[in-house]
């Protein structure tokens, strides 16, 4: 097969059955070398960060991806000028930045939960910004309560309307002293890119610290912000009157690395990621590792294969520094090879382990706790919202006809169609190039058996 088509990167559908399909023959195992660019996670937030500089930004390593159409649509829609000085490389220049429709908006941001974090950057350069309804991956309920009282206690107003959110800040915006009730990396993204032009001092409390909050950190401080991190996830920032562009390469996309990593450990492959670093993975590293995983460390990538015989593990999802919860729907998978039982505790979102339905009709043997499962060795406290996966392994996987329900666990279900005999039907398959850059092309190079049709 290996039939590749236009790698069109337009915006999701968000569900159904809609757009590209992707048909896999599996049995084989992965090999060969994929580069990884900058993190979704990052690009985005970063794009949107050029609002608040009074000069033009240049961002490198842009990942070409769905999200990153989505946001670039939103900022030419607010007037900013974008673009390409070469590959994955913007330059952002928000000289020109006006007000827009809310039609325009919703037009733009169906599929994407970022317009959220224009209302800061908004709100200091026009006094007002409009939200619609948000989109994104549906995998639970993620309240924007967090965004917006962070936005109340800076002195936003803030008017709910059918289509939308309306906010303004008819005195300006001032410092405050926030406090999130759990660590959410976008509420700490709205914080950091509403207070370096807020007046006066923030200090944000339960901060959330992964790498992606870290580099946008110093895209900021690039700009003139004033930024500091105590320990305890306390971060101060000192408010500025104003902002100039940056130049910023961005951190690599680790949670593309993982997926990659999981994809040689399904498929009993041997893969070289470029771009990956050690440090920002480790956590990943120590729990691929335990499953029977085995990596060589380099200055320009990470190459993963598989050790010995996969082995059963328990892995409990967390904010950062703990095991992300992007890695355990790639991960769910290759542990349908190990040999023995395995347990998975979801604490992020509470509708994240929907996806393993699929994966028991390709032959695994998958159940989830909905109220998830107490353990006396749990190291991650008991969440109200948490969920279980017991996988007991090894069980050969088969082809079937799967319909794509989020980014990773879109990309889970390749991973699954390349380990399993026989031939496989992925729809919805746009979903998952939300977040992943020429995947196709990323398969090919691995020796993947496939074609792609409209």
């Amino acid at each position: 097969m290996n039939t590749l088509l236009s790698e069109s990167t337009s915006s999701p559908s968000g569900g159904g059955d809609s757009g590209q399909v992707l048909t896999i023959r599996g049995g084989r195992p992965l090999t060969g070398r994929v580069d990884v660019k900058g993190a979704k996670n990052l690009a985005t937030k970063a794009m949107v960060a050029a609002l608040l500089g009074e000069s033009a930004s240049v961002l490198r390593d842009v990942p070409e991806i769905s999200d990153v159409h989505v946001v670039r649509s939103l900022l030419e829609v607010h007037g900013v000028t974008v673009e390409e000085e070469g590959d994955g490389v913007l330059r952002l220049d928000p000289s020109g930045a006006v007000s827009a429709h809310m039609e325009e908006i919703d037009a733009h941001a169906g599929a994407s939960r970022i317009p959220i974090l224009f209302c800061g950057p908004l709100l200091h350069l026009l006094g007002q910004a409009f939200i619609p309804d948000l989109g994104g991956c549906r995998i639970g309920d993620r309240p924007i309560d967090f965004h917006l009282d962070a936005l109340r206690a800076f002195g936003a107003i803030v008017d709910k309307l059918p289509s939308g959110i309306r906010l303004s800040a008819p005195d300006g915006l001032h410092g405050a002293n926030i406090e999130l009730p759990y660590p959410s990396v976008g509420a700490t993204e709205q914080v950091l890119l509403t207070a370096v032009r807020a007046k006066g001092t923030t200090e944000l409390r339960n901060a959330a610290i992964e790498p992606e909050i870290m580099d946008l950190i110093a895209v900021l401080q690039k700009m003139g912000a004033i930024i500091s991190y105590e320990p305890n996830r306390v971060i101060f920032i000192e408010g500025v009157d104003s902002l100039r562009g940056y130049d910023h390469r961005c951190i690599f996309d680790r949670n593309e690395a993982a997926s990659w990593a999981c994809a040689a450990l399904a498929t009993d492959g041997d893969i070289f990621v470029a771009g990956a670093k050690q440090q920002e993975m480790l956590t990943f590293l120590n729990v691929f590792r335990k499953a029977g995983g085995d990596f060589d460390i380099a200055e320009d990538g990470i190459r993963f294969r598989r050790g010995g015989a996969l082995k059963p593990i328990v892995v409990e999802t967390d904010v950062h520094p703990g095991f992300m919860t992007d890695w355990q729907q790639p991960l769910i998978v290759a542990l349908t090879q190990a040999e023995g039982v395995s347990t998975v505790h979801e604490t992020v979102y509470e509708n994240r382990l929907g996806f393993t339905r699929a994966l028991n009709l390709m032959g695994a043997d998958i159940v989830v706790h909905p109220e998830g499962i107490a353990a006396p060795e749990r190291r991650v406290p008991r969440r109200a919202l948490e969920q279980a996966a017991v996988i007991t392994g090894p069980t050969p996987l088969h082809g079937a006809d799967v319909v794509v329900p989020d980014l990773r666990g879109g990309y889970s279900y390749v991973i699954a169609a390349l380990a399993a005999e026989g031939e496989s039907t992925i729809r919805n398959v746009d979903i998952i190039r939300r977040g992943y850059e020429k995947l196709f092309d990323k398969l090919a190079a691995l020796g993947a058996d496939f074609v792609v049709t409209d």
